[in-house]
């Protein structure tokens, strides 16, 4: 029965809507619009948002109601934001459509989580998180399998990278000489102070040891030539330690070049007989 609803399975294009129209969805755009076994039905806005409709998308939709969409899409993709997530989530999952998000700090809200869970056991439709600007998380994962007893998370990024951040009221940016720490504290607690620059944090505590458990330290690095994440890992496997320098897309230096890729890569999971 499940090769029967499966697009794979079926042998057609797997019909995609990618959810927003700012750096991250036009590389997504860009890269899987001509991708044999990807369709593009359509490109969801704000309501009110006007936009032409790019190449190798169907149609640009301003919505806030999937039902509206002109062809049911197997898969919804969110690339812009937390409310995206807080808006399409449920939408999609009670519908019985699987969605791709690179939201992952959202879920550090309150009910969030338990209400997408509960939306995606009623319809049948599945969430997955894209790693995102970090890598390694099927190693950390499999290592909370045996089990974890501590995960740690240090990120920095010149100060420029902070502007438009609680950093600001902890530090003067522009002033700094030197690394300066200005949050440390939890997951949880990063994620929802630091919506748009947190969501690595999340990501790495959903697949260790959970949003109170983990620990986070956020610095500014006026020395900093690119945005550096550093996990750090003990349990019953050993210990891990990776680090990630990413560079940001360019055009755009809030957003993470390798957090677009992971979006790419998880569309095409979707769609691949064979997916590693």
């Amino acid at each position: 029965m499940g090769d029967a609803l499966n697009p794979v399975a079926e042998g057609r294009r797997l019909r995609v809507a990618v959810i927003g129209r700012g750096a991250i969805a036009s590389y997504v755009l860009d890269a899987i619009g001509g991708d044999a076994a990807l369709n593009v039905v359509a490109q969801i806005l704000r309501p009110g948002t006007r936009e032409a409709c790019p190449p190798g998308v169907d149609a640009v939709i301003a919505t806030d109601d999937l039902g509206s969409l002109p062809v049911r899409p197997d898969l919804v993709v969110d690339c812009a934001g937390h409310d995206a997530l807080r808006l399409f989530g449920a939408q999609a999952l009670s519908a019985g459509i699987d969605l791709v998000s690179i939201s992952v700090g959202a879920l550090a809200e309150s009910g969030l989580a338990e209400t997408l869970e509960a939306a995606g056991r009623a319809g049948g439709g599945r969430l997955r998180l894209a790693s995102g600007a970090i890598g390694a998380m099927d190693a950390l994962a499999a290592a909370a399998v045996g089990g974890l007893d501590t995960v740690s998370y240090t990120g920095t990024k010149p100060p420029g990278g902070w502007r438009g951040s609680p950093a600001e009221e902890a530090l003067d940016l522009g002033a700094l000489t030197a690394p300066a720490v200005h949050f440390d504290g939890t997951a949880r607690e990063a994620a929802l102070r630091y919506p748009k620059n947190a969501n690595v944090a999340a990501m790495i505590a959903l697949a260790g040891i959970g949003m109170d458990a983990t620990r986070v330290t956020l610095v500014a690095d006026p020395a900093a030539k690119a945005n550096v994440h550093e996990i750090e890992a003990a349990g019953a496997f050993g210990r891990m330690r990776f680090t990630v320098e990413g560079q940001a897309l360019a055009g755009n230096p809030r957003s993470s070049a390798l957090a677009a890729m992971s979006v790419v890569h998880a569309i095409r999971r979707e769609a691949a007989p064979i997916a590693v």
